[in-house]
């Protein structure tokens, strides 16, 4: 018999290569809604730290002048914006280092939400300011806001699951190899679920254990590797874990597999991480017969949004490498054949404060703005109702610049979800808070 201690550090020593061990739980609630003729996936792409939306889309009009106003030293000159009109013809600029989205924007694939996130319901500066309206918990805390707009819960306290991983529970086929979901940024609150859990894959990294390469000696250990994983130790936590490093192997096996009968793609990505990440999960969509995908949800990051000092200089290549990304995955949907059926849209854990600190830099705040692109996206439009840029105005909760959001997490999540396939009967299971507003589908797709 195998003991413990030897059979820990084995596990720790074959199963350090694998780049996907997000386990398929138990599988699937119902079938799929569809075949693949009516394939379709969301792409979540995370800002983490707090990007200031207040640079990444400004008015044009006589509102250019409250901007300036309120932003100071880190007010964007009014003739280096990139500019670009509502369907209503009004005069928005984008930030200077966003010239692909401007372009996605001005050919319809790319709409604006202004001022989201958490809420538990409609919510005034007065209501706040007195205490007569429940708000969201930990406002301005940086993990809880994260957990909150991932989980499109007002509590970061009850928050186990994400809301993709629930709309996975719905979607995930019963008898499936490979997972509705997936995370090429790590672990993510966003696509756990009740039933499922995402493959977590590693972009660019080999889906194959270290030293598994056919070789007499290789196929040795890989056998001995499976006997040990099906071994019952009668240990809970440990055959749970077994079950873990199965079905990463597993997901490894159906992905290899995949990839070695497709093409590479054409599209050039940049060379960046979100670059390589938005890279992998085109790869994915393009395998996505093989693997018998019907819906996707897929997750990735960028970090260092979170700019206390020197703003100017932290946020702007930040924006570079998110505007390019984003301009080469969509790129890369056109030449699948599938930019229709992608739809790929940012959060991130707040706002900024739109009046600067003494450091040039911003500090935690609430609302804020969010981008969603794909051919399906009734683009070249702004939708939601943009903040009034007065400091003490309607829309400030503490007098910085702090906008009480106009758009809940949970509508701008339930439009992503309605659009995937997810029933309206199935929206509350899925955002309990929904039913506090009356517009739960914001028609941007």
């Amino acid at each position: 018999m195998v003991s413990i201690i030897s059979r820990r550090s084995f596990i720790k020593a074959t199963c350090c290569s694998v780049a996907a061990l997000g386990a398929m739980n138990r599988f699937g609630l119902i079938n799929a809604l569809a075949s693949s003729s009516s394939y379709r996936a969301l792409v979540c792409v995370f800002l983490f730290g707090g990007n200031d939306g207040n640079q990444l889309i400004v008015p044009l009009d006589s509102r250019y002048t409250d901007y300036s106003t309120v932003r100071g030293s880190l007010a964007i000159a009014q003739g280096s914006l990139l500019p670009i009109t509502t369907l209503d013809s009004t005069p928005y600029g984008l930030h200077p280092n966003l010239p692909e989205i401007q372009t996605l924007y001005s050919s319809g694939q790319v709409a604006f939400v202004a001022n989201v996130g958490p809420l538990v319901e409609p919510t005034t500066r007065t209501q706040y300011r007195t205490n007569t309206v429940s708000i969201p918990e930990n406002l301005y805390s940086h993990q809880d806001q994260q957990n909150e707009n991932q989980n499109g819960s007002r509590s970061s306290l009850l928050t186990t699951t994400g809301w993709g991983g629930r709309v996975a529970d719905l979607l995930q086929p019963t008898g499936a190899t490979y997972p509705v979901s997936t995370s090429v940024a790590g672990n993510t609150l966003f696509l756990t679920g009740v039933s499922t859990s995402p493959a977590t894959i590693i972009p660019g990294g080999s889906l194959a254990l270290s030293g598994s390469n056919g070789t007499a000696g290789a196929n040795a250990r890989d056998t001995a590797l499976q006997q040990l994983l099906s071994f019952d130790s009668g240990l809970s936590m440990v055959q749970a874990s077994n079950t873990v490093t199965q079905n990463g192997l597993n997901i490894n096996k159906t992905l290899t597999s995949a990839f070695a009968g497709a093409t590479p793609l054409t599209t050039v990505f940049p060379s960046t991480g979100l670059g390589k990440q938005l890279q992998q999960i085109a790869q994915i969509i393009q395998v996505r017969d093989t693997l018998g995908a019907t819906n996707q949800i897929f997750f990735a990051s960028l970090g260092g949004f979170d700019t206390h000092s020197d703003q100017l200089n932290e946020q702007d290549p930040l924006l570079t490498i998110l505007s390019q990304a984003l301009n080469a995955f969509y790129n890369a949907t056109v030449e699948l054949g599938v930019a229709d059926s992608i739809t790929t849209f940012t959060q991130s854990d707040f706002a900024r404060t739109c009046q600067p600190n003494t450091n040039g830099g911003t500090d935690h705040a609430w609302g804020n703005h969010q981008m969603v692109i794909g051919g399906a996206v009734k683009g070249g439009d702004l939708y939601g109702t943009f903040p009034t840029l007065e400091l003490s105005g309607p829309d400030d909760a503490v007098d910085r610049g702090i906008w009480i959001p106009t758009t809940s997490v949970e509508q701008y999540g339930a439009t992503l979800a309605s659009w995937l396939g997810v029933s309206s009967t199935d929206l509350p299971t899925i955002f309990p808070d929904l039913k506090n507003f009356t517009q739960q589908n914001l028609g941007f797709v």
